[in-house]
């Protein structure tokens, strides 16, 4: 691009580093600044990655001129109040997921950017890998979707100090991996009707396995599952009444689609991407913002709500 977004990364933990490094594969952008809460961190990130602008604060990151988009990439619990100090610097902001921590931290950060007209979108990026947005076009000719089946399950030892295990932390299989399939079903079906769910908690309180069946007044059903106990197939599969699509695992970042029609052979489609698969949806941003939009039709802010009151309503069933 003739203009690359200038990228400054609120955190400096591993999805901070990924994406810095995915960046170095794509002309749309570049990270010239991070921010982290001491100097000592800021300073070992930006040496590894080379990067020359390096902050103590969020704050000065977020008020760095020479800055012209935020990724957060802190801590759950953070990214509300780091999204916030972005937005009110009038900077645009991705966001890595889960968005919030629950649905009414969403809803006033959506507010505060469409308030002050400035771009924000959740970092969900697999919907912007070549290999998901076949899936959506292939979802057209399997008619209408009577189910979806999605799982992501990995194995962690048990350490109270691991932020997975950590309520302090946002830990939880939900808010860490079940985003991926309680987003997929949204994708596929958008908001469900009816939700009913199961959750086991983990050793320090926060849900270790959970198991999901969403409602759609179509009739149509997703069932969904996480867990932090065991890696499981990560496998996705959308079923219409004339055909169905697989995704082999991982299925956030897919390599094998099959087509299979109700009636026919199936067809199977092969897809790969760069790096950790991060550089699209940093493209979408710059294309975005070099559009003048404030948000990506790919992952609207209104469905980001909807799939963090999916999780809330998991949650409060608990």
């Amino acid at each position: 691009m003739s203009n690359p977004v200038r990228w400054g990364i609120m955190g400096t933990g591993g999805i901070a580093g990924a994406f810095a490094t995915d960046l170095k594969l794509t002309d749309s952008g570049t990270v010239v600044a991070v921010g982290s809460r001491s100097q000592a961190s800021a300073d070992r990130f930006a040496d590894a990655i080379g990067i020359e602008r390096r902050h103590a604060s969020y704050e000065d990151l977020a008020a760095d001129p020479d800055v012209d988009a935020v990724y957060v990439a802190t801590p759950h619990p953070l990214h509300h109040p780091n999204a916030l100090l972005a937005l009110r610097a009038g900077k645009p902001v991705l966001v890595e997921k889960p968005f919030t921590m629950n649905a009414g931290e969403a809803r006033e950060l959506v507010k505060v950017a469409r308030d002050n007209n400035v771009f924000l979108m959740e970092a969900m990026w697999t919907r912007f890998l070549p290999g998901i947005r076949h899936v959506r076009e292939l979802i057209g000719g399997i008619g209408d979707v009577v189910t979806v089946t999605a799982d992501h399950g990995q194995w962690f030892a048990e350490d109270a100090e691991h932020r997975l295990f950590a309520p302090a932390l946002g830990g939880g299989a939900l808010l860490d991996l079940g985003v991926y399939v309680v987003s997929f079903a949204s994708m596929v079906l958008g908001a469900p009707s009816k939700i009913v769910s199961m959750v086991d908690p983990a050793f320090t309180g926060v849900d270790g396995q959970t198991s999901m069946i969403l409602g759609y007044g179509s009739g149509a059903q997703a069932v969904l599952t996480c867990t932090l106990r065991a890696k499981s197939p990560t496998r996705a599969a959308i079923v219409g009444t004339d055909g169905r699509i697989e995704i082999d695992g991982p299925f956030y970042a897919p390599a094998t689609v099959t087509l299979t029609p109700r009636d026919g052979e199936p067809t199977v489609f092969e897809s790969v991407h760069e790096g950790s698969g991060l550089r699209h949806e940093a493209d979408e941003v710059a294309l975005r913002l070099a559009a003048g939009d404030t948000e990506s039709p790919l992952m609207p802010l209104d469905e980001t709500i909807s799939i963090m009151e999916t999780m809330d309503t998991v949650l409060a069933q608990a």
